[in-house]
């Protein structure tokens, strides 16, 4: 069993059944999913950016990902419906629990200047998006390898019904937020 997921059952859902007052186990809050998405707006131009673009969202992410594809044209951008722009992937289960750990453990505190991340990324149901601004900072990429540096949004979704208390189920993951 991942640590994580043990921490989760051990520690995290009594002290937020205590926190928040909730009646049943089954109310506590929990992760559900983790996507990571990456834009590749240079793709419409040359396909061989998004392929890169796949290889290192499979490297960071232990997954094969998905390419996204635009919804509508819009001609200022050069852009036709269902070309593709981008890939994501979405992790659940034992994935997700490992993406996060070595997100927690190790890839964030390996930032130059971290000062922890912002508290004001969630949507307001309960969900947290965290933006990071290059791929380099995960261990698995080599720099000699990257084509382009380009940034990414990590989405996680849990079942929590309010912000507050996503807020404590991430922060009882040992999610390193600002203090």
């Amino acid at each position: 069993m991942n640590r994580l997921k043990e921490m989760y059952q051990k520690e995290i859902v009594p002290s937020m059944k205590e926190t928040f007052h909730y009646k049943s186990m089954m109310e506590v809050p929990k992760l559900d999913k983790i996507v990571i998405n990456m834009g590749v707006g240079d793709a419409a131009g040359n396909s061989k950016m998004l392929d890169a673009a796949m290889r290192d969202l499979e490297l960071i992410a232990g997954q094969k990902p998905v390419a996204t594809k635009a919804k509508k044209a819009i001609a200022g951008f050069k852009l036709r419906q269902g070309q593709k722009i981008g890939c994501k992937v979405t992790l659940r289960g034992e994935n997700m629990y490992n993406f996060l750990d070595k997100l927690i453990s190790i890839t964030l505190p390996r930032v130059k200047d971290f000062r922890g991340i912002s508290k004001k990324s969630f949507d307001g149901r309960g969900n947290y998006t965290l933006g990071l601004t290059e791929q380099l900072i995960f261990s698995e990429i080599t720099f000699d390898d990257v084509v382009k540096v380009r940034g990414m949004d990590i989405i996680f979704v849990t079942t929590a019904k309010t912000n507050e208390e996503a807020l404590a189920l991430l922060k009882g993951f040992g999610m390193p937020f600002k203090k």
